[in-house]
């Protein structure tokens, strides 16, 4: 067994956690589907789409603790969203190093794409109100933190070296597609409109994406490539020892273990 499902996904939080993805790729790129000032102001869609990501969050998160989520479970989830917290200040801000994703990739390959979901919004949640980074570029993050922890909860079976490879160019290449997803909540704003790489609202799709993809080369490449490589590292040298402590960690915990009641024997009498 390469995972253990702490966090049980019913076919309704299944469901919800599938609509929840398909608004937060719509939120991630709404500016390819509305343009600036359609709701009367510029920063109105990403407002809006930020709302609803927190409403969509508190839905699924609800939603997953009604399926079933043990008092173990939560406690684990507690303990690595503050391991997360704790962290995320000793890389985020120098060449694009975060020392948050190695344990995030980790995490959902051992206890499965529901924690794995559910750990990416608390981690982020948690780390932006000690460090003071709340804003409206939260829900994204907390979103996008979600997706890197649910798939490496669907990677496919391995063992041994090849496992902790997979993880480590799975977590290289989720480096890169987290800035990817990010940049577009923010392009539409961050530069002049009369640049080559700039968001001009009605050209088609095409010419629009290929804007895109160069304004995050530009912008976007180095840092980038520096969470991916740390990601890459991490994994690779810490992998191992954090894959047998999160394994051992399970099957302590049983976190899926039936609970069975057994017939107590007869009470002994020792009055004479």
């Amino acid at each position: 067994m390469t995972t253990t499902t702490a966090i049980r996904l019913t076919p309704r939080v299944s469901l919800v956690i599938a609509l929840a993805a398909f608004l937060g790729l719509v939120a991630f790129f709404w500016p390819f589907v509305v343009a600036p000032g359609k709701f009367g102001s510029n920063y109105a869609p990403p407002l809006i789409f930020g709302v609803l990501l927190v409403l969509v969050l508190c839905v699924v998160l609800s939603e997953i603790a009604e399926g079933g989520i043990s008092s173990k479970a939560l406690a684990m989830l507690g303990v690595l969203s503050a391991v997360n917290a704790a962290l995320r200040p000793l890389g985020a801000g120098t060449a694009g190093i975060e020392t948050v994703f190695f344990v995030l990739v980790l995490a959902g390959r051992v206890y499965g794409p529901g924690f794995g979901f559910t750990l990416g919004c608390t981690s982020l949640f948690t780390s932006a109100l000690i460090t003071g980074g709340v804003g409206p570029w939260m829900p994204y993050q907390m979103f996008g933190c979600a997706f890197v922890g649910m798939l490496a909860g669907f990677l496919p079976s391995a063992t041994g070296r090849r496992e902790v490879l997979m993880l480590a160019t799975y977590g290289s290449v989720s480096g890169y597609l987290f800035g990817f997803l990010l940049n577009l909540s923010f392009w539409p704003f961050s530069l002049d409109p009369n640049s080559s790489i700039a968001y001009l609202p009605g050209l088609p799709f095409t010419e629009q994406w290929h804007r895109y993809l160069a304004f995050d080369l530009a912008t976007s490449l180095g840092w980038d490539t520096g969470r991916a490589v740390t990601n890459f590292v991490c994994i690779l040298l810490a992998g191992p020892a954090v894959l047998t402590t999160f394994r051992r960690a399970a099957r302590r915990a049983r976190f899926r273990a039936p609970v069975r009641f057994t017939q107590a024997g007869p009470i002994a009498d020792d009055m004479p």
